[in-house]
């Protein structure tokens, strides 16, 4: 179950009008963002596209920063969430569970990964802290696949936290550039970075030397 800090915070208006005008701006502003960068873009310029007066925005979120945080942890919670209730074959390998977890929630949600990934630089310090918390909880995950398969002699792996933080950023980039009705599948894609990732902890895996202190 995600935590309440990923839950998603509105100082929206009681009532089922509000929740979906807030609904509204959380949409317009996850387009405008994906399309043009969250420095770009302005109040205003969400209010139109939701079809209200730039004022009626701050009855849902005081700030344009706020609108990033609460979109960004609602995509973490989303996430979350969603890992809880994947329903995935019982003897699958952990890792092959969770690359196709990844791939498959990921590349169904290009707008939300882009802003998740490239608009962190531009959350004030205290909204890093408590989105980047939720990430963490995210790679805990992997990390913890990671270092019970090590434990098992499954995969071999020096620093779990370093590899998860690889594997999910090579799976992360996929919808950056994967098109549909290309050359390759869905399934294809999923297939060769399941791979990818086996590979990069096969236990056969030769890892240079720790430096010397």
């Amino acid at each position: 179950m995600a935590s309440a800090a990923a839950r998603p915070q509105s100082r929206s208006r009681t009532g089922a009008k509000g929740q979906e005008t807030a609904a509204r701006v959380r949409k317009a502003a996850l387009k405008r963002f994906a399309a043009n960068g969250y420095a770009a873009v302005s109040m205003r310029e969400i209010a139109a596209d939701v079809g209200v007066q730039p004022g009626a925005l701050y009855n849902h979120f005081p700030t344009k920063q706020d609108i990033l945080k609460d979109l960004m942890l609602a995509h973490m919670g989303e996430l979350l969430a969603a890992w809880d209730e994947a329903a995935f074959p019982a003897d699958m390998d952990p890792l092959e569970r969770f690359v196709r977890f990844h791939i498959r929630y990921h590349l169904e949600r290009a707008d939300e990964v882009f802003i998740s990934y490239m608009e962190l630089r531009n959350l004030e310090p205290d909204n890093f802290d408590i989105v980047e918390a939720e990430r963490r909880r995210y790679e805990g995950i992997l990390t913890g696949i990671l270092e019970t398969g090590s434990a098992e002699g499954r995969y071999s792996v020096r620093e779990p936290r370093v590899a998860t933080r690889a594997i999910i950023a090579m799976l992360t980039g996929i919808p950056s550039w994967y098109r549909q009705g290309g050359r390759l599948s869905k399934l294809d894609i999923e297939e060769i970075y399941l791979d990818l990732a086996r590979k990069a902890v096969a236990p056969g895996n030769q890892h240079i030397p720790a430096p010397q202190a």
